[in-house]
């Protein structure tokens, strides 16, 4: 069945603070609130060690380097107004706190050639990859932080990939490496079946902010809900 989809698509805002704005406190975040589903297919970590946090930035760049929890801290703030939306069909919006991608692509000196970002969850068992254009889009972070609160370990902390133009499947959680490649390499869920591209189709999510309530989606980043 073909749809018609005529729609004002309005972007959700986006906000770039100073390395300086205050950081998110540690109560409890809204997805815990909400009750947000918790899913590590790989298995879940337990408690990591936020303030030892490191991710390994390297591949095809001239400057491969090692980011440390108080690396993120200095650099400038991005909070994005957004949806994770998960393939298993649930979406939840926040405001996302974290440093843009590609600010981090910026200053490894990306080589030209590169044509995918990996990344690879704590443990190296969960990898996944999306296309550099997708990686260098304003709204996806190395986030740590939903609505001024940290990421609890349930959802990704200390710091995940968010990429709302996507499934929640190519958002890695507890991010501990990215690798700049010239190529295409299937992830953890990718050879088990799932899109390579991740991208978001239409049909029905439960709106996690709205009670669970079913609504309709149109293909691509959830920004409004169809009527």
């Amino acid at each position: 069945m073909k749809y018609l989809i005529i729609a004002l698509i309005i972007l959700l805002p986006i906000r770039v603070l100073a390395a300086d704005s205050t950081e998110g406190d540690q109560t409890m975040s809204i997805l815990k609130q909400l009750n947000t589903p918790i899913f590590w297919a790989e298995g879940h970590p337990g408690k990591l060690d936020r303030d030892e946090w490191k991710i390994e930035v390297t591949g095809l760049c001239d400057s491969p380097r090692v980011l440390t929890w108080n690396d993120l801290q200095s650099m400038p703030k991005t909070i994005a107004d957004a949806r994770l939306t998960s393939v298993t069909r649930w979406s939840v919006r926040g405001n996302w706190g974290g440093v843009r991608l590609s600010d981090i692509l910026h200053e490894v000196k990306v080589n030209p050639s590169v044509t995918f970002v990996r990344f690879w969850s704590v443990g190296y068992d969960y990898d996944t990859s999306i296309p550099i254009d997708i990686a260098l889009k304003e709204r996806t972070l190395l986030a740590y932080e939903i609505d001024g609160v940290y990421l609890e370990e349930d959802y990704g902390g200390p710091v995940r990939i968010f990429c709302p133009y996507l499934w929640g499947y190519k958002s890695a959680k507890s991010l501990v490496k990215i690798e700049l490649m010239d190529h295409y390499e299937p992830g953890f869920w990718e050879v088990r079946g799932y899109s390579d591209s991740g991208e978001i189709k239409a049909g029905k999510v439960l709106d996690v902010n709205d009670n669970r309530k079913v609504k309709k989606i149109p293909d691509g980043e959830v920004i409004e809900f169809l009527k």
